[in-house]
């Protein structure tokens, strides 16, 4: 049975209680049949409303554990069997306790389920996103068919207004895209021919076809719910410090329950029904209903916020790691750079330089190959072919052209220096901040190729925000410290680590953290291991799927902005988590002796039904506490 219902049913059950127990002080009034129907009231409430309480107490028990559930189980329990001892031996009864406890924390529970549905929007408007169905090309007509018999490999038509149906590449014509919804960017994206689109966001302008790339459960879409599901359901390290407390806050309160009950009976001399009402008041005054919901609201606000904003943080781990960041580690290329380098220059014989470089580069997968290619490419300059391959890690390429023995890469695959002359060349296209390749033949150097990748438009003005806000700045690159300086003093970066092999970031990332916890901004599969060995991962929603997996944030828009909200984010949240453990804390802190009868020489006491009334607003205080989350400037 629902909470509602249960609700609803002990509500009805105790309101005539509540009426004669305002009636009868003033005229006297009692229900008809007066005890015997209380207790048949209450007993419908017992069975209903609380026997969920008791039965998950019992089964705890079992288990040799204590929760929430054991301390309104004991309470009511009590007040209910105790009257029904003094309902036969006609003494006063107590049957509302129970009755109006069970109804006021059901009223807290369902409060804490309407503004849980709220904290929870965030993922149900992802999910409604998508469209229902597509026209997709079969059999060379355009055919409506629904989302689900999409395939990869359809080509699919888009016209404006309408919502694009999974993943894909444009095959023809060009439009501008609202890509708002997934990644929360607010201006409509401009896409043309070769632009890949995304599932759900929607076209605006014009039409286009589209190949599908991604479909079902391999969309962006389907991957960020369920990364924020995953985020959602996940537990921060500090719960398991609340769980601790927890286990033996339940038993010390059970203690603290009994201790009540013989002071007031044996050294006060209360009479049974008075010291049992102070024990019951504890036992419900101390239920932490309030520390089970303050973390997990918390972080379901705080992983929801962050999913509108194209930012995802996977896990409840992640919050406190980015708590104390003190540095954050970058990768150059398609991280602080675009990504897409160009060729800028090239010095020597240009066709033969760029002949012997894009027949060389032509099995190479290296970032830097693609460049080369396409200026080949644009000068009509045809690779010729090679044999004895070799791609030497963090120096070049090398193979065999015509029988000599040819290379591209660094200064290391020479055997001696550079001439004077392409040193002083070397040079002057390094502090322009552009990466020099040496082309040569023979153990002999035939030419340079400059290329260079500029910064993203946002890298400045991220790392600004970044340092403004106390993080020390620090970039990876494979690049000389020649380029790799200038790119850095273009962005505004504190510190850089140059000529580091792809293996051996991850060793360098550790490295760091000696000085304090560190996160690292990644992109590529060769970012992963750093990824995953830094205190916090960073991957850009651009990069490869490993690097993805490896980072526990992932910015969607690709824009290092969002580095500064994804830090801000988590650590407001990690701060309202423990914020809210603390009003938890507190409360019971408070709340216990006053309900033990304390301070009841000046007057302060607390009956079980407003205790209970007390535990159910506490539960509900901490839930909006996380809601305001949804409202603090980050």
């Amino acid at each position: 049975m629902s909470v509602k219902s249960r609700f609803v049913i002990s509500l009805l059950c105790s309101l005539p209680m509540a009426f004669e127990m305002m009636a009868r002080p003033l005229f006297g009034w009692e229900l008809p049949g007066h005890t015997y129907t209380m207790f048949a009231l209450t007993t419908v409430v017992m069975i209903i409303g609380a026997w969920p309480f008791i039965r998950t107490a019992m089964a705890a028990f079992r288990n040799h554990h204590a929760n929430m559930d054991t301390l309104i189980a004991i309470g009511t329990s009590t007040a209910y069997i105790y009257s029904m001892y003094a309902m036969l031996n006609h003494q006063p009864v107590f049957f509302e306790v129970a009755a109006f406890v069970i109804t006021f924390i059901l009223l807290g529970q369902l409060f804490e389920e309407m503004t849980k549905g709220r904290a929870n929007s965030a993922i149900e408007k992802l999910l409604v996103l998508q469209a229902k169905d597509a026209e997709v090309l079969r059999g060379g007509k355009l055919v409506q068919i629904p989302l689900t018999e999409i395939v990869v490999g359809d080509i699919v038509q888009v016209k404006p207004g309408q919502k694009i149906a999974v993943d894909g590449v444009i095959v023809e014509g060009s439009s501008t895209i609202d890509e708002a919804m997934v990644t929360g960017e607010s201006l409509p994206v401009s896409k043309k021919v070769g632009d890949t689109v995304i599932g759900s966001t929607i076209n605006k302008t014009g039409m286009f076809m589209f190949q599908a790339t991604k479909v079902g459960h391999d969309t962006l879409l389907a991957q960020i719910v369920e990364l924020v599901k995953k985020a959602q359901v996940s537990r921060a390290p500090i719960q398991k410090t609340v769980d601790t407390i927890s286990n033996i806050f339940v038993p010390t309160v059970l203690i603290i329950a009994i201790l009540t009950f013989v002071v007031w009976h044996v050294l006060l001399d209360a009479d049974i029904a008075t010291a049992m009402l102070y024990a019951v008041a504890v036992i419900i005054i101390a239920c932490p209903c309030a520390l089970g919901l303050a973390t997990p609201t918390a972080l379901m606000v705080g992983t929801g916020r962050g999913a509108k904003m194209g930012i995802i943080i996977k896990n409840g781990e992640v919050l406190e790691a980015a708590h104390d960041i003190q540095t954050v580690i970058f990768d150059k290329t398609g991280t602080i750079t675009l990504g897409k380098p160009v060729v800028t220059d090239v010095v020597g014989d240009e066709k033969a330089v760029l002949q012997l470089a894009a027949s060389l580069e032509h099995a190479s997968e290296h970032p830097l190959a693609a460049a080369i290619l396409d200026k080949a490419s644009e000068l009509g300059i045809e690779p010729k072919k090679v044999t004895k391959f070799r791609a030497l890690e963090g120096r070049g390429v090398s193979a065999e052209i015509d029988g000599a023995l040819t290379f591209i890469g660094n200064g290391t695959l020479l055997p001696g220096k550079l001439d004077t002359t392409l040193e002083k060349e070397m040079q002057r296209l390094q502090d322009e901040a552009k990466t020099v390749v040496i082309v040569g033949s023979k153990n002999k150097a035939t030419g340079l190729i400059a290329i260079q990748d500029t910064p993203k438009d946002t890298s400045t003005a991220a790392i600004a925000t970044l340092k403004k806000r106390g993080y020390h700045t620090i970039m990876i690159t494979g690049d000389n410290e020649r380029v790799a300086r200038a790119i850095a003093d273009q962005v505004g970066i504190n510190e850089v680590v140059a000529e580091v092999l792809p293996s051996d970031k991850a060793d360098h990332v550790a490295s760091l953290q000696s000085r304090g916890k560190v996160a690292f901004v990644g992109d590529g599969i060769n970012d992963a291991p750093a990824l995953a060995a830094a205190d916090l991962g960073i991957a850009m929603g651009s990069g490869t799927d490993i690097a993805i997996e490896s980072g526990g944030i992932v910015l969607v828009k690709n824009d290092l902005r969002d580095i500064v909200t994804a830090l801000a984010l988590s650590q407001k949240t990690f701060n309202r988590i423990k914020l809210n453990l603390f009003w938890a804390f507190i409360y019971n802190v408070i709340g216990i002796p006053i309900a033990a009868g304390v301070f009841v020489w000046v007057g302060l006491k607390l009956s079980p039904e407003l205790a209970g009334l007390a535990m159910a607003f506490s539960s509900v205080s901490v839930v909006s506490s996380s809601l305001l989350l949804n409202r603090v400037k980050l």
